[in-house]
């Protein structure tokens, strides 16, 4: 094990404190670096020294020796709890947790989302799998803190074994359902969740909270469990490691990686990369950014992906159609240019609203409106082909006018899809409504 890097941001809000200096020792479980503002605490994931305090990190060199003894928090409310043990949103967000279910719910919803959205992850689907007991628990603890008077597991239709697992779990449980979603992108989406879950669309601008509902990633749930059940510090994660790997490209899945671990290190225990490879992404294919080797994983991290390489274009001009449930124009530009293409058009999908703090985001997450005026854009401008980035619908619409067009379509994924031998996103094959069981359970 090679040196562990702890990012002081690896969450929504400010940059962190670090409350350690060079030379400390410092154990599983210390606390190594504390809010400034919004944020959460950072704790050692290993035994060992601290040999830098830069920056934007804290550098720790790990003993030889590795104890699992960690040091537990302090006891106290349930929500003091999850907020000392620095618990935030593991599905990619990162919001504190403690901050989220400091929400008086007033009898609403906890809605747990195991949609694993991302193509290629399954780490979610998997501590379903074996750990739906503290998960349960976890549902339950959060269910008390917020004040929630029901809970619905929303998970896609397709992970058979999970959703019998949820279901044989909550069979005796008045209050805890499971909602089927379909297999198409962005189900995963904190709104959509609420609108499959609970048939209310919120606008850009609304919280879970409008619907009386709050949105927490299954991993999360665990984490809360473990926090108030076993005094633990957040200082691990599940992650899924897939692609271009020595021995195949099925997918890695580890539970409990310590936070700081680099992605060479977790690249290496799936058997290293296999030859000439693209590009190393990560989180998922949609939102996940490229990376290096020497990048430390944070709280927030889903997945590392390793690509076959990526076509070239030969200097084509290309259109660049940016949707809210994909890469940013910064992503889809550095794919363009990864391909050889050049931009000669960008375009935004109509419903990518933009929010203050510039992101965009999407009025109604999985359902197009149509992309046909977007693709004429691209021919006006000269494009030949256009590199998109948007959801299973309106990938599906852009397909319905784009070859009328002679305009060559690429997805941002379809490196990623091709590596794993996942199909590509063009046509949607699968429908947007997943029948439901009576009773949801």
């Amino acid at each position: 094990m090679g040196n562990l890097q702890f990012l002081l941001r690896q969450h929504v809000g400010a940059p962190c404190q670090p409350v350690v200096k060079v030379g400390d020792k410092v154990e599983k479980g210390t606390l190594i670096a504390v809010p400034a503002g919004l944020g959460a605490n950072i704790f050692s994931s290993v035994y060992g020294t601290v040999q830098d305090v830069l920056e934007d990190r804290i550098v720790v060199q790990p003993d030889e020796v590795q104890k699992e003894e960690f040091v537990p928090i302090k006891e106290g409310s349930h929500l003091d709890m999850v907020k000392e043990a620095g618990i935030v949103g593991m599905g990619g967000a990162g919001f504190p947790t403690g901050v989220k279910l400091g929400t008086d719910l007033n009898g609403g919803y906890i809605l747990i989302n195991a949609a694993e959205c991302e193509p290629g992850l399954y780490h979610n689907v998997r501590q379903i799998e074996d750990n739906m007991e503290m998960t349960l628990k976890g549902v339950k603890y959060c269910m008390e803190i917020s004040n929630a008077a029901k809970a619905i597991f929303a998970i896609k239709a397709k992970n058979k074994k999970a959703v019998e697992t949820i279901r044989e779990v909550i069979r005796n449980e008045e209050n805890i359902f499971i909602h089927l979603l379909p297999d198409i992108y962005p189900m995963g989406e904190e709104r959509a969740v609420v609108r499959e879950a609970l048939g209310k669309l919120l606008d850009p601008t609304q919280l879970p909270s409008a619907a009386d509902a709050i949105v927490v990633n299954v991993e999360t749930v665990l984490r809360v469990a473990e926090a108030i059940e076993l005094k633990k510090p957040s200082f691990s994660k599940n992650l899924t490691v897939i692609g271009k790997l020595n021995g195949g490209n099925e997918p890695h899945i580890y539970m409990d990686v310590p936070v700081g671990t680099s992605v060479e290190d977790l690249i290496e225990r799936s058997g290293g990369i296999d030859g000439v490879y693209g590009e190393i992404i990560m989180g998922g294919p949609f939102t996940g950014k490229s990376t290096t080797l020497d990048t430390p994983i944070t709280k927030t991290t889903g997945g590392i992906i390793v690509t076959i390489d990526l076509p070239d274009l030969h200097g084509a001009p290309v259109g660049l159609l940016i949707c809210a449930c994909g890469g940013s124009e910064e992503r889809m530009r550095e794919i363009c240019e990864k391909m050889n293409g050049k931009v000669v058009s960008v375009a935004r999908c109509k419903q990518a609203a933009e929010m203050k703090n510039g992101t965009l985001k999407c009025e109604d997450p999985g359902n197009c409106p149509g992309q046909a005026q977007k693709c004429l854009q691209f021919k006006k401008d000269n494009a030949e082909y256009i590199i998109i980035g948007n959801c299973s619908d309106c990938s599906n619409t852009v397909m319905g006018s784009a070859p009328k067009m002679k305009l060559k379509v690429f997805h941002q994924t379809d490196h990623v899809m091709r590596t794993i031998n996942h199909p590509v996103y063009r046509r949607l094959t699968v429908s947007k409504q997943e029948p439901q069981l009576p009773g949801g359970k």
